[in-house]
């Protein structure tokens, strides 16, 4: 079980924590293999796609276990029993001039797929602009499935996320901008459903 709760600096949005609690674990180990050729992905949501380039020199077993868990073989989302992993999933926690944050198969801020794996923090790669894809996390080596996209830069968290994409084009940045402006209740979820409908990963080969 995953427990990710994120309140965070963003201008005035006041004291930044990213938590969560995770079962141990491990990924597997041949992340070079698996991610090898893969370049990128088109998250198909309730709002529009929002397509991401994905880095698997610099971020190889993230980018496999995204790919992994998208594409099914991974793990079975602990909800619905289905084989890809994020389909029909939730973007459960939004924030303006922020970021929006997916990836939790239970779509409350406690899912994941039953296991953590190691950070890739790569010290080149920042939070400088908008339209980065990381992973969240309660710390130090404890990723699971939960991501999110940045609609801000947001240089208070480099060096504590994993950036394995960004988002390739201004359309798809639009998209996740109005995801990031939806009406929220408690615990910035979303009022109304913001459904991740799909996730297609783009090969070099296909």
């Amino acid at each position: 079980m995953n427990r990710f709760t994120t309140t965070v600096l963003s201008g005035l949005l006041g004291a930044a924590l990213l938590t969560a609690t995770s079962c141990g674990g491990g990924a597997s180990d041949d992340a070079a293999a698996e991610s090898e050729g893969v370049t990128g992905a088109t998250l198909k949501t309730s709002e529009g796609d929002i397509k991401v380039t994905l880095f698997p020199d610099t971020a190889p077993e993230t980018v496999a276990n995204f790919a992994g868990l998208a594409e099914g073989g991974k793990a079975e989302n602990p909800k619905t029993g289905a084989k890809r992993f994020y389909d029909d999933t939730l973007f459960h926690r939004v924030i303006p001039g922020f970021m929006v944050q997916g990836g939790d198969p239970l779509g409350n801020g406690t899912g994941g797929p039953g296991y953590t794996f190691e950070d890739e923090i790569d010290p080149d790669l920042s939070f400088d602009e908008p339209g980065k894809l990381a992973m969240a996390n309660s710390g130090k080596h404890t990723n699971g499935s939960q991501f999110f996209v940045t609609t801000a830069p947001a240089p208070h968290i480099d060096g504590k996320h994993t950036i394995f994409g960004e988002v390739a084009d201004k359309k798809s940045q639009q998209v996740a901008d109005a995801i990031s402006k939806v009406e929220t209740g408690p615990d910035d979820r979303p009022a109304e459903d913001v459904v991740l409908e799909s996730i297609t990963i783009n090969r070099a080969d296909g």
